[in-house]
């Protein structure tokens, strides 16, 4: 029961923390290293949690989860999970239904990782087809492909072979050149580093949970550091006042919707956008290297902690 009660800490603990994260004033001044610190909270949630019911469902075993997991099977292959058999086991209800609750967490989680991923690559198709027919190329933006389109929109569709990066008629009217190619290099960060998949588990986790605030809440913030992310790789290649201005245009000229598994320049509420310009015109001091490397020390034992405790045999 150690193990369980363990695993049970580090699951609450990563509630607090995650709490702390989302209050915190630092991840603005190093959004790389706070989307790792959201992804270690996130992924050490989810196998504590699992990893609390598996230890206390499989206690009778006394040799933790992983080797409970598989004195579990080969109890399995003997009695066929019969329910008869299984009544004279030493399983308590409890122990059998914190069981049952884990698999059915990991299906869940699982699940909704798999359906979001395969529902935006349908969309990413279909939306790359489209633009196929009705997109053009235009010397004079480098780069992307422009969409016959009033409204003022910057995103990209990220893909495996035909990333693409699409700018609106709208967005040409408003931008000057040197804001567009502000745009276009960071609309270019996303695909580059693939902020898609950083986001990936974030969204699989609000499809898991639709109704829960607070899963919301945690995927705005790690969407908002994303942006953040792209921006500093954006204005390595261009100035921070031209990527600024291009923001403030494009909220002048009003909010359009974002293609569903598209990252768009203005993704988010507009008080996210604000504070991305407030970033841009008044740089802060950046994480230093020993408060980076505390931050990714920190995050390595949570994990490495967490993954030690599922072989606790207690």
């Amino acid at each position: 029961m150690v193990s369980a009660a363990l695993l049970t800490t580090i699951a609450v603990g990563c509630f607090i923390a995650a709490a702390r994260l989302r209050r915190a004033q630092w991840p603005v001044r190093g959004p790389y290293v706070a989307v790792i610190a959201w992804q270690a909270l996130g992924l050490a949630w989810g196998i504590s949690t699992i990893g609390a019911l598996l230890a206390f469902g499989l206690a009778p075993y006394g040799k933790g989860v992983f080797g409970g997991l598989f004195a579990l099977y080969a109890d399995a292959l003997a009695h066929d999970l019969y329910l008869s058999e299984l009544a004279g086991t030493p399983f308590g209800a409890t122990q059998v239904g914190a069981v049952i609750v884990a698999f059915g967490l990991t299906l869940l989680l699982f699940s909704g990782l798999v359906a979001s991923f395969v529902q935006v690559v349908r969309v990413r198709r279909r939306h790359h087809d489209l633009l196929g027919l009705v997109a053009r190329d235009d010397p004079q933006v480098p780069g992307a492909r422009v969409l016959d389109h009033p409204a003022a929109a910057a995103y990209c569709l990220p893909g495996v072979l035909r990333s693409q990066v699409v700018i609106s008629a709208g967005a040409l009217e408003v931008l000057d050149r040197s804001e567009l190619a502000a745009v276009i290099a960071h609309e270019h960060a996303h695909l580059r580093q693939r902020h898609d998949l950083v986001l990936l588990p974030f969204s699989s986790l609000k499809r898991a949970f639709p109704r829960v605030r607070m899963v919301e809440t945690y995927y705005s913030a790690v969407a908002l550091l994303i942006e953040m992310c792209a921006d500093d790789q954006a204005r390595r290649e261009r100035s921070a006042k031209e990527l600024a201005m291009a923001l403030l245009r494009f909220g002048a000229k009003g909010t359009t919707a974002v293609p569903a598994g598209a990252l768009a320049v203005t993704a988010g509420p507009q008080p996210d956008v604000v504070t991305r310009v407030s970033r841009l015109l008044n740089p802060t001091k950046e994480l230093s290297l020993p408060e980076s490397a505390g931050v990714l020390l920190s995050a390595l034992t949570l994990m490495a902690t967490t993954v030690a405790l599922w072989h606790l045999p207690m």
